[in-house]
C-alpha cells in the first residue's frame, strides 16, 4: 500500500512510495519501494517477494509509463527478492554495486572465512544485469541519478542521490538506528560513510524504511554521536576487564527489549572488530565472535 509521503514540489520528477506488508522488529512498518519518473520509471529496491506487492507496483504506474530501470541498494532480501519477478514482466535492467557478498574489506572478508556460511537475510542469488559504482550516474527522460557507495550495513550498499534528495536505503533512516553484523556489516566503512553523507547538504532522506527525514544534517551527526557513544561504552566496559560479546551486550545495551538482545550483539560485534583494527582491543585466542576481548 502508499505510505502517503508527500514529496516536495522542489523535485522535478513524479516520486512515488509504496510500502510493502512485512512489518518486523528489523523492518519497522515495512521496506519503502521507491518509484522515480514520468513515462519511463526507475524503481528503487522493489522490496520482498510478494504478490501484493508487486501488483500494487504495477497498479501504480501512470497510464503509457513503463519500467526501464531497476535499482537496488543492497541485496538483503527485504530490498531485493522482488527483483526477478519484476524484472521479468517489464524487461527493466537491474542495476545494483554487486552480488550480496561484493565490497567486503579484506578484515570481513578474513572474518568471513572462520565463520560458518550466514544466510540470514542475505539474497545470495541476487545479480544484477549490471553492476555500477561509485559515482555513476543512471539517468531517465526527466530524472537523474547518483550512485553513492556506502558501505556499512553491507559492503555493496549504494545510496541513491537525485539533486539534493537522497535515497538511503538502509544506512540512514529516522525511525532506527542500521543494524551493521559482521561479516556482512562493517562499523568502520559504516562511519566512514556517515561522515562522507555528512560533506553534503541533503534537503530530505528517503530511506528503506519509515518515513522521510526531514532533518538530514541533524540525523547524520545524531547517528556519529550515537555510534561514538556505543563505542565508549564498550571501552569503559573493558576497563573492569576482559569479556565477551555477550556480556558486553547485556551490559552497554540496557535499553532495549530482550528479543533484540541478538541483533544488538552483532552491532557489538562490529564496533570490537573496528576497535581490533584500530589496535585499541585485542581479541583471544583470535578475532572471532566467540573471542574474549582485552583492551590494549
Amino acid at each position: 500500500m502508499s505510505s502517503g509521503l508527500q514529496i516536495g514540489p522542489r523535485i522535478a520528477p513524479p516520486i512515488r512510495c509504496l510500502r510493502a506488508a512485512n512489518p518486523s522488529p528489523l523492518t519497522g512498518s515495512g521496506t519503502n519501494t521507491w518509484m522515480i519518473g514520468g513515462a519511463e520509471v526507475a524503481v528503487i529496491d522493489p522490496g520482498p517477494d510478494l504478490d501484493d506487492h508487486l501488483q500494487a507496483i504495477l497498479t501504480a504506474l501512470p497510464t503509457g509509463a513503463r519500467i526501464t530501470t531497476i535499482l537496488v541498494t543492497h541485496a538483503h532480501r527485504d530490498h531485493s527478492a522482488l527483483v526477478p519477478r519484476l524484472a521479468a514482466l517489464t524487461g527493466a535492467e537491474v542495476l545494483a554495486y554487486g552480488t550480496a557478498i561484493d565490497g567486503r574489506s579484506p578484515v570481513m572478508t578474513a572474518l568471513a572465512a572462520d565463520l560458518p556460511p550466514s544466510t540470514e537475510g542475505l539474497d545470495l542469488a541476487f545479480r544484477p544485469d549490471r553492476r555500477i559504482a561509485d559515482g555513476d550516474r543512471i539517468t531517465g527522460p526527466d530524472w537523474e541519478l547518483a550512485a553513492i557507495h556506502t558501505p556499512g550495513h553491507l559492503g555493496g550498499h549504494l545510496c541513491f542521490a537525485l539533486g539534493d534528495t537522497l535515497f538511503s536505503g538502509d544506512h540512514v533512516m529516522g525511525w532506527s538506528t542500521t543494524l551493521v553484523a559482521p561479516p556482512d556489516g562493517d562499523m568502520r566503512a559504516y562511519m566512514a560513510s556517515l561522515a562522507r553523507l555528512q560533506q553534503q547538504r541533503w534537503s530530505r532522506l528517503l530511506p528503506g524504511h519509515g518515513d522521510a527525514v526531514a532533518d538530514p544534517t541533524q540525523r547524520l551527526a545524531d547517528l556519529v554521536t550515537h555510534r561514538l557513544a556505543r563505542e565508549a561504552a564498550l571501552l569503559a566496559e573493558l576497563q573492569r576487564g576482559p569479556r565477551a560479546v555477550p556480556d558486553l551486550t547485556r551490559a552497554v545495551y540496557t535499553d532495549i527489549p530482550q528479543h533484540l538482545l541478538p541483533a544488538a550483539a552483532q552491532n557489538v560485534l562490529a564496533h570490537l572488530v573496528d576497535l581490533a583494527t584500530r589496535n585499541l582491543v585485542s581479541a583471544h585466542p583470535i578475532l572471532h565472535p566467540t573471542a574474549v576481548f582485552h583492551l590494549i
